[in-house]
């Protein structure tokens, strides 16, 4: 009996002692984990560092990390907890929130210690991150990946990553040197060349109105170090900042300018980060986690350096007029080359926006206009007066040449002005409209990466000026790339939609008009006559050519034009005021004959 009650006690014990065990031997070491993260993840570095042994290095270390981590939040949960006597390791997961929407998760264990007063964190920087030795901190850094390349057609890298210096004036820093006058005056010295208008009073006053630098302009890369001594004055401020320029600034400089601002976004790619853990000296002692960087893909212009050069190379030959050559893949209209000379490239990007009369080049949309209508055909016998007479106006030849009765190939071929002003006073006032929008005038075209205006062609109801349009005077504008557009049309039956970033689709805004196919069919033997027996036979040595030349009178002179097309290759030449239009030829034949033989777009 007695045996009986003494194990029966024995067994009480034995469930209150492992009760005991089970609900309260870890709560000491985790109320104090909890209270560190907690306080740790508040961003209250004071509390934290009162849970440990060292409270102000403890403290040093744990704002140390909020500071070099940039971190924007912090949570931390406790785990497992393991005790062996007086000593306990708590595993804790920490989980930053930093800048750019990045996260950082990674595991680490509080080791505790207890004594007569209970258990605190022992401290030691293992806390923070386990690779975290002492005397080093953790610094989140970002990794800047390599910017993607700008290609053209044929796989050259046209466009390469540089620096520009910008120049600006901080008036109110200039005050506090004791000499706005001076720092402006000098500054209009040094900069005027690079930027004329500058004014010393207008800077002064501008700058110290405003609470921000007044930006002045930007120094070429090859001054900057020459002229830096120069501008070492109180309120000239030079920035460094990165662009993308060309690498070889002959080749189609004006044009990539604009492509560096369309394309910028999009080279830059994805950052990559990491966090190091640096020594007290700045070193990087270890990377305790690292994301890659994503480069972005390279953008791709349907520029071919093939092309592009031979077209350069021509219009430079141009001395004291603005020369300009646009050449479009006809099937797709790719645009394989935009070239000007120096005297256009000044004036901005006129190959792609200008807009000119374009004479004589623009009576391929009048007999695309006339065969549409069944007004004539290619083999149809019309008039060539050397004048002729419609309304008040009496329009000539050039140089009152006469051919009498021929086909319309042949006054097509010989460029009779009087012949095409007849046909179009026998057109409705829509009919010219209607067939320049097929062939490519008058749609307004947003092409990713330049400005642009093929042309207009106006609905004429009055019959003189309806009559001067259709041999390209008149109210008829176009640009070089709008007649490109024409010779691509009349070359595939097709209206091709103009594109030079590679990917990005161009939009139109515009009519969605139609010829009869049959009418580019008829039309090409004709603009094939011109090379073979009219104004163009200059050209005929470069292989089979098709196209139409223009002189279009204008106040102070003629503009040059030649329009047409060698296989998938449609070309527009303008010299501006460049006279009669053997110079366009000329610049046209210099231009295919310098594209190798075995070049295909």
């Amino acid at each position: 009996m007695i045996f009986r009650r003494f194990f029966a006690v024995l067994c009480v014990l034995v469930l209150v002692v492992t009760a005991a065990a089970c609900t309260s031997d870890d709560d000491g070491p985790r109320s104090v984990a909890d209270a560190f993260v907690g306080a740790f993840a508040d961003h209250d570095v004071d509390a934290a560092a009162a849970q440990t042994t060292m409270p102000d290095r403890a403290r040093s270390v744990l704002a140390a990390a909020w500071d070099g981590l940039a971190a924007e939040s912090l949570s931390a949960r406790t785990g497992r907890v393991r005790i062996d006597q007086d000593v306990a390791d708590v595993d804790v997961t920490y989980t930053w929130t930093l800048p750019g929407g990045r996260t950082w998760e990674y595991d680490a264990t509080l080791p505790l210690g207890r004594s007569d007063t209970g258990w605190t964190v022992r401290w030691s920087s293992t806390t923070v991150h386990p690779h975290l030795g002492a005397d080093q901190r953790l610094v989140l850094g970002d990794l800047s990946p390599p910017r993607a390349a700008v290609n053209e057609s044929d796989g050259s890298e046209v466009m390469v990553n540089g620096t520009v210096t910008s120049v600006s004036f901080d008036g109110h820093a200039a005050v506090d040197g004791g000499d706005v006058i001076g720092s402006a005056t000098r500054l209009v010295e040094v900069m005027g060349p690079l930027v004329p208008g500058l004014s010393v009073q207008r800077i002064a006053e501008q700058a110290t109105a405003s609470d921000d630098p007044l930006p002045v302009g930007v120094l070429p890369a090859g001054d900057v170090e020459r002229l830096r001594p120069e501008l070492d004055l109180p309120g000239i401020v030079l920035s460094e900042r990165s662009v993308l320029q060309p690498r070889d600034r002959n080749f189609a400089s004006a044009v990539l300018t604009r492509v560096a601002n369309a394309v910028g976004g999009d080279i830059v790619g994805k950052p990559g980060w990491q966090v190091a853990v640096v020594n007290p000296n700045g070193v990087v002692a270890d990377v305790v986690h690292h994301e890659q960087s994503v480069p972005a893909p390279a953008v791709s212009l349907s520029l071919s350096r093939s092309v592009q050069d031979a077209a350069q190379r021509a219009v430079n030959s141009v001395q004291g007029r603005q020369a300009m050559t646009v050449a479009i893949q006809a099937s797709t209209g790719k645009i394989l080359a935009i070239a000007q000379n120096g005297d256009a490239d000044r004036i901005g990007l006129p190959a792609a926006a200008g807009q000119y009369p374009p004479g004589s080049t623009f009576k391929m949309v009048t007999s695309a206009a006339a065969m549409n209508a069944e007004l004539s055909a290619p083999d149809a016998m019309v008039a060539c007066p050397g004048e002729t007479t419609i309304g008040d106006r009496t329009i000539p030849n050039y140089d009152g040449f006469a051919l009498g009765q021929v086909t319309l190939r042949q006054a097509f071929a010989a460029s009779c002005n009087t012949t095409f002003a007849q046909l179009a006073s026998r057109m409705g006032p829509s009919d010219l409209a209607h067939a320049a929008a097929a062939m490519g005038l008058g749609a307004d075209y947003d092409i990713a990466g330049i400005e642009s205006a093929s042309g207009s062609v106006p609905i004429e109801p009055e019959l003189v000026q309806r009559s001067e349009d259709g041999f390209g005077q008149g109210k008829v504008l176009a640009s070089p790339l709008g007649m490109a557009l024409v010779a691509a049309t009349a070359a595939t039956g097709t209206l091709p939609v103009p594109t030079l970033i590679n990917g990005r689709e161009t939009t139109v805004d515009g009519p969605n008009v139609t010829l009869d196919g049959d009418v580019y069919a008829r039309l090409r033997p004709m603009m094939r006559a011109v090379v073979t027996d009219g104004t163009a036979s200059a050209i005929a040595g470069q292989g089979e050519v098709f196209g139409k030349t223009g002189e279009a009178e204008v106040a102070g002179g003629s503009h040059a034009w030649f329009a047409g097309y060698r296989g998938d290759i449609a070309f527009a030449t303008l010299i501006v005021l460049g006279g009669g239009s053997d110079a366009a030829v000329g610049i046209t034949r210099d231009f295919l004959a310098g594209i190798p033989a075995d070049f295909r777009p």
